[in-house]
């Protein structure tokens, strides 16, 4: 029976890649608009439709004006839950605004004729910078048709992640033209922004509403410390207060890992992985990955398959045969799973299911 076991998880464990487009200028993100054309962004202000079965790529018009520097840019992409009736998107990136200082912005547009139209900046951060870095800029729907969005703690700013009048280390929650939900747990408080959903975080890059309305989040400690977390409204999830990391040049940030009033991780990884992207994965095509969460990883260059219960939590690493840093992951209306590499001259892979 053991060698059976072997034997099966061998065979998941080789999976095949179809290259889907190769070149791309610094590709963060993407979305599906069909199941043979995929819209995507490019850091340096771009946002590309292309075409799966012939591999051919246009530019969309009208994309926002960003500052592409250090860990800035063109990040997220998500078509709005109504898209087929509305056309709807939302971007975030990061730019100057009107006063000459950088922070996180979100957009909704409409998509007509491969060009953005009707552009509305719905969210500015209160998380000014001097340069673009830890964004977050995670984007996701609740149920109720709210937005969620992660603002990071702009790396030299961590110490505001623990106070509420501004955006830095903070999930967002808004509605789609940009107001405020008033059941947010902060509305009506006074000296807090009223967006705020839950503090205390560092870089966010993953961002996940199950079915049952429970949210997931992981996000980049610092030298050690990343982080996956069970979301839940008002709540502070520690950074920097406390954290299982330590400073890049090895000095002590906290010497505490745990405090009262503030959330512990489901999991968290030292050494850092560097968690880029996060989906759950209930689909048929990969038996093996069913019901797992699928996250992307920078530095371990691979894809971990956390599995959850009520009790335990599991790990694998799959995908590692690639040696890449892997930016972002999705899965097509049918199911199929596809990756986008980091960097210059980054990729657009499918995953064969096993099946093919």
């Amino acid at each position: 029976l053991l060698s059976l076991i072997f034997f099966v998880n061998l065979i998941f464990a080789n999976y095949q890649f179809k290259t889907i487009a190769s070149d791309l200028d610094d590709a963060w993100s993407f979305d599906f608009l069909n199941e043979n054309q995929i819209i995507f962004t490019e850091q340096p202000g771009k946002v590309k439709i292309i075409t799966i079965s012939s591999g051919e790529i246009v530019e969309v018009e009208g994309a926002p004006k960003v500052q592409y520097a250090s860990q800035g840019g063109l990040s997220e992409i998500v078509l709005d839950p109504n898209f087929k009736k509305n056309n709807v998107l939302y971007l975030t990136y990061s730019a100057l605004n009107e006063r000459g200082k950088s922070t996180l912005f979100l957009m909704s547009a409409e998509l007509s004729n491969n060009a953005l139209i009707n552009k509305k900046i719905i969210f500015e951060a209160k998380a000014f910078r001097r340069v673009p870095i830890h964004m977050g800029a995670k984007i996701d729907f609740l149920s109720d048709g709210t937005l969620l969005l992660t603002s990071g703690d702009g790396f030299d700013h961590k110490e505001k992640a623990q106070s509420l009048d501004n955006h830095f280390g903070k999930i967002i929650r808004i509605n789609k033209d940009g107001s405020v939900p008033n059941d947010n747990p902060f509305v009506g408080n006074k000296n807090v922004l009223p967006e705020i959903f839950t503090y205390g975080h560092r870089n966010m890059q993953g961002l996940v509403v199950m079915d049952d309305g429970r949210i997931f989040e992981h996000e980049h400690g610092p030298r050690g410390g990343d982080e996956f977390n069970l979301i839940e409204p008002g709540k502070n999830y520690g950074w920097p207060a406390i954290t299982y990391g330590i400073d890049y040049s090895g000095a002590v940030i906290s010497p505490f890992t745990k405090m009262d009033g503030m959330e512990q991780p489901l999991k968290y990884w030292v050494p850092s992985i560097a968690p880029s992207d996060m989906i759950y994965y209930d689909g048929d095509l990969y038996p093996e990955l069913k019901d797992s969460f699928l996250i992307t990883a920078l530095v371990s260059r691979d894809v971990k398959k956390i599995k959850k219960t009520n009790t335990l939590i599991t790990e694998e690493s799959i995908f590692s045969s690639l040696n890449s840093r892997l930016r972002s992951i999705g899965v097509s209306p049918s199911g199929e799973l596809y990756l986008l590499t980091d960097g210059r001259r980054g990729k657009l892979l499918k995953v064969l299911s096993t099946k093919e």
